[in-house]
């Protein structure tokens, strides 16, 4: 079995595919997680096993709390003892538009899988590594996704900003509390990423790149992200946690 072991959530496709894909690179055996076992994420574990890596599906709604505890059992009796935990399962608002007009359902349905889901999966996991005697030459950690939006409004999704924004502190949190354990906390913060979530406005944003919004005159790739989340889970960024990694180009440097 593997010495590093990472369940990576929402990583049948997008950012959490590439995150997958970079950490199995890096070694570890991963458990691959969508909500449902579908052709999706049997083809994102195939896409995993085809490198050479060890991968499992692990398919749960992380927004079912009760189901994270045996999630996370299935996953160690399979795979070893979980190392890393990356928390990337995400949704969009419903409709976007004028925040008088955002519903209690999509309030809800952000808060609930980008918000409470981070708190409660992370404080799972936290408590089986603190059950347990840990190899120190093993970087334990926890990365969670967030956004720019967790720092910058976006007025016609402002619950999902203040969905990311509660996320961001639940990153903080947790980096206090597991600090004396040396668990890493991270809160990655993408900015312009081309995924199927911003499939629908990434094209006026790539224009709006070029102009400038963003220092790097160009979107991010999912591959990006995938690649800043194995760098901080290998430990290549030592003697740091409770870092926000802003993921953005640049695009929330203050300007004159």
């Amino acid at each position: 079995m593997s010495k590093r072991v990472a369940l990576v959530t929402g990583s049948s496709r997008g950012i959490g595919l590439a995150a997958a894909t970079a950490l199995a690179n890096e070694g570890f055996a991963i458990a691959i997680n969508g909500p449902a076992d579908d052709d999706e994420l049997k083809s994102a574990v195939e896409t995993i096993r085809s490198s050479g890596a060890n991968a499992i599906a692990a398919p749960f709604d992380v927004a079912d709390l009760p189901a994270h505890e045996g999630a996370l059992a299935d996953i160690e009796d399979q795979l070893g003892p979980l190392t890393t935990l990356v928390n990337n399962a995400g949704v969009g608002v419903m409709s976007r538009g004028d925040p008088l007009d955002v519903s209690e359902e999509s309030w809800d349905r952000c808060l609930n899988v980008n918000a409470k889901a981070v708190f409660f999966l992370t404080q799972a996991f936290a408590k089986r590594l603190l059950a347990r005697k840990r190899d120190p030459q093993v970087l334990h950690s926890i990365v969670n996704v967030t956004s720019s939006n967790a720092v910058a409004v976006a007025v016609p999704r402002s619950e999902y900003c203040v969905s990311k924004a509660a996320a961001a502190m639940a990153s903080k949190a947790w980096a206090a509390r597991l600090g004396e354990a040396e668990i890493a906390v991270y809160d990655v913060q993408p900015g312009l990423i081309a995924t199927d979530m911003t499939a629908a406005v990434i094209d006026t944003y790539e224009s709006r790149a070029k102009e400038g919004l963003t220092l790097l005159p160009r979107i991010g790739t999912p591959e990006d992200i995938g690649a800043i989340i194995a760098t901080l889970a290998t430990g290549r960024l030592p003697y740091t946690t409770g870092q926000a990694i802003s993921a953005d180009a640049g695009m929330l440097v203050p300007r004159f």
